[in-house]
């Protein structure tokens, strides 16, 4: 399990995480979630130790990440699938982390069958694909068999196989009863993936809850009917003391009744239905309207308003981790955000 209590980073006078506290828990898969600049990646490095926290603290099972002797075995991530030794070949690379870990070289050829990279293991990985690459990032985090892993953009540049790949195998790691704990942009599938989630907002909590309770709400659902007797529908519907709102396209929406109610209701004054149809948000949807006041970065406008920009927190260290760094003793002290 991984405890946030009180985290905060701060850039001089900038906040990019303010007070966070929150638990990730065995068994489900985790989701992460915020805008832009909203701090996730500050905190996620925090958790591995490549970043200092301005106060609070993560415990990694009860310990802080520096306390963790061999933390592969404890805590498997990807950060970032290009921070490899791109002269190393795929197993090497992962023979160095497993040989720091004091894992057995067995597992470098497990992980590598796992991840689906057996033919190229002893290609070097500067001329990975993006996709070879997560699936090397992804094989590093498996490398100690961890109890808790943690993936931040984790199907960046895979193809469809590859997304499907990824998506079944959190599910069937957070089946085990694993910590998982992923962050994307990537809206629609996070709603596949994820039964829990984070989402944070200008560096504060702004939900920890399930998927499910999440979009319920943070989001409007609705049954829209259609009928070639839509006036007279819509007078039934009135009668029964609900409030329907015709639509541009013809239809009727009406927020406060099921469908099946609506469907019995219709078919007791024998009017015709072409469409009955329950309407419920996407993620996307929700997490817009929950995040709609903590968005940093805003796009020109249809009428040409300038954007609004502030700058994101930890801007000012755009270097990455080298590969392997946050697994073995997280020495690197870069900030970023």
């Amino acid at each position: 399990m991984i405890e946030l209590e009180g985290l905060t980073k701060r850039y001089g006078d900038k906040t990019a995480v303010d007070q966070l506290s929150f638990q990730v828990r065995p068994g489900v898969v985790t989701g992460f979630l915020g805008p832009n600049g909203a701090g996730k990646s500050t905190t996620m490095r925090m958790m591995l130790g490549l970043d200092n926290p301005t106060a609070g603290s993560v415990r990694i099972d009860g310990k802080h990440y520096r306390e963790l002797a061999e933390p592969l075995k404890y805590i498997g991530a990807l950060l970032d699938a290009k921070a490899m030794h791109g002269g190393r070949s795929a197993y090497n690379n992962l023979l160095c982390l497993a040989q720091s870990n004091r894992i057995p070289t067995s597992r470098v050829s497990e992980v590598l069958d796992t991840v689906g990279l057996t033919a190229v293991a002893k290609k070097k990985s500067k001329g990975f694909s993006l996709g070879m690459g997560q699936r090397l990032g992804i094989a590093s985090a498996l490398l100690g068999d961890p109890e808790i892993l943690m993936f931040d953009e984790p199907v960046n540049g895979l193809d469809p196989e590859g997304i499907h790949w990824i998506r079944n195998l959190m599910k069937s790691l957070a089946a085990e009863g694993r910590t998982i704990f992923v962050s994307s942009h990537l809206m629609s599938e996070m709603a596949l993936t994820a039964d829990h989630l984070i989402v944070i907002g200008q560096g504060k909590l702004l939900a920890d809850t399930s998927m499910a309770d999440f979009i319920h709400q943070n989001s409007r659902s609705y049954v829209r009917l259609r009928s070639p007797q839509q006036e007279r529908l819509r007078d039934v519907i009135t009668e029964a003391g609900i409030t329907a709102v015709s639509v541009g396209d013809g239809s009727l929406e009406v927020d406060a009744a099921s469908s099946e109610q609506l469907g019995e209701l219709a078919a007791s004054h024998q009017l015709v239905l072409h469409e009955l149809s329950p309407q419920r948000a996407s993620l996307e949807e929700a997490f817009m309207q929950m995040t709609a006041g903590s968005v940093e970065y805003h796009a020109h406008t249809a009428d040409g308003e300038a954007p609004r920009a502030h700058p994101e927190a930890g801007q000012q260290s755009p270097q990455a981790p080298q590969w392997g760094q946050g697994f073995t003793r997280g020495k690197n002290k870069n900030e970023g955000a």
